[in-house]
């Protein structure tokens, strides 16, 4: 029998506790900060890509139907957003042989975070920095074995320090208990399930109590930490939909699906190309089942989740409220990711005119992020530049 990675949640440490939901579907009114243009994006720092490979992932975000042609557009789709086949420099195509992502590698990428620092900082200035960092692919590297993406101590450390300076999220399409664990740091707040399950710290510990702020539960009263899970009713189908596609894909060599609470990931890293189609096929034939639930890709990942109308986005303004930033013009949230996932993060902070996206990409992408940084370590040196520059203007106050 071929051996098959289960990754299944962590339920020890959840906490049962009340749900905050929203009202209405929009929150904030934009404000006047406008995000730059990069060079070359027709504006908003938006990277135009291929009208085949933009349609191929649109035509893969659907629910099920179809027969072999619909699997062979879902291969396809795995294939335009998960290259495997870089050629070395001696190696190189063609312009007329290259992929569409490879030739706009070539011709477009957007101003790095690092080198427009200063600029970044002059748009923040008399405004609150919130910063929302993604996990996989920001916070710690991406590797084959999703149990095994451990940020290093010094990120960590920087990530802590981070959060002495500034309001700070972790915004995950892990399950939110999964990332806390690689996170290990209860100053932050955890936005696990593409958002759809959140939690601050505890309100009134020690946590709350930042050296250099007191904006961290500006507006909220009492003792209970911030919570929001909007598809609390969806966990039932989504472990009956985790144990089918465990069954389903069992005699796929690679193939590890994850159970994180309020979605499925489906991760095909490890599985030969040539096999991604029978991933597909299982993933589509549990798919068609569930009409209430919707297809989505990531890096490597097909996710299942539900079809309601939240994602990192609306996580993102949720936190924003529960911070008491609703109606406020003198915010500037940050919001850095690697993923697909985050472009509905990029794209609230560009409608609201407020704040930056940076994508972390050493490739050009469709994105409606203003900045890029190349990697993890980018990130780090970023963030710490972030809490160098917070130091600095806090004791130049003081003078």
């Amino acid at each position: 029998m071929t051996n098959q990675n289960v990754v299944v949640p962590d339920t020890k440490s959840g906490i049962s506790l009340p749900m905050v939901r929203l009202s209405g579907s929009s929150i904030f009114p934009a404000t006047a900060q406008k995000p730059p243009t990069a060079p070359g994006t027709g504006g908003g720092g938006c990277i135009s890509l291929s009208a085949k490979k933009k349609l191929l992932l649109e035509n893969l975000e659907i629910n099920g139907g179809g027969g072999a042609a619909k699997i062979n557009s879902w291969v396809d789709s795995m294939r335009a957003s998960s290259p495997t086949h870089m050629k070395s420099s001696s190696q190189s195509l063609s312009e007329d042989q290259q992929l569409p992502w490879q030739q706009h590698q070539q011709q477009i990428t957007l101003p790095s975070a690092l080198d427009n620092f200063d600029q970044i900082m002059e748009a923040s200035r008399g405004k609150q920095i919130v910063m929302f960092l993604d996990y996989d692919g920001t916070l710690s590297p991406i590797v084959d074995d999703p149990d095994r993406a451990f940020m290093s101590k010094k990120m960590r450390t920087t990530v802590r320090r981070l959060a002495t300076c500034f309001p700070t999220a972790i915004v995950s399409g892990r399950c939110r208990d999964k990332v806390y664990k690689f996170v290990r740091l209860a100053e932050l707040y955890y936005a696990g399930s593409h958002g759809m399950d959140i939690k601050g710290p505890e309100k009134g510990s020690k946590y709350t109590k930042v050296s250099d702020f007191n904006l961290l539960h500006l507006g909220t009263q009492g003792t209970e930490p911030v919570i929001c899970q909007p598809a609390s009713e969806f966990l039932p189908m989504i472990d009956e939909v985790f144990k089918e596609l465990v069954a389903k894909t069992k005699l796929t060599p690679g193939a590890k699906v994850e159970n994180n609470k309020f979605c499925v990931s489906v991760h095909f890293r490890c599985v030969e190309e040539k096999k991604w189609s029978e991933v597909a096929e299982a993933v589509k034939s549990v798919l068609n089942k569930y009409p209430k639930l919707r297809l989505s890709q990531g890096r490597k990942v097909l996710e299942i989740r539900p079809t309601i109308k939240w994602d990192k986005g609306k996580a993102l303004e949720f936190l924003l409220e529960s911070l008491g930033f609703a109606n406020c013009t003198d915010v500037f949230p940050i919001y850095i990711g690697d993923d697909r996932t985050d472009e509905d993060a990029f794209k609230v902070l560009k409608e609201r005119e407020q704040g930056f996206g940076i994508l972390v990409s050493k490739v050009a992408k469709d994105t409606n992020a203003s900045y890029s940084l190349q990697e993890p370590t980018q990130v780090m040196d970023f963030l710490q530049r972030l809490v160098d520059w917070k130091k600095l203007a806090f004791q130049e106050s003081r003078m």
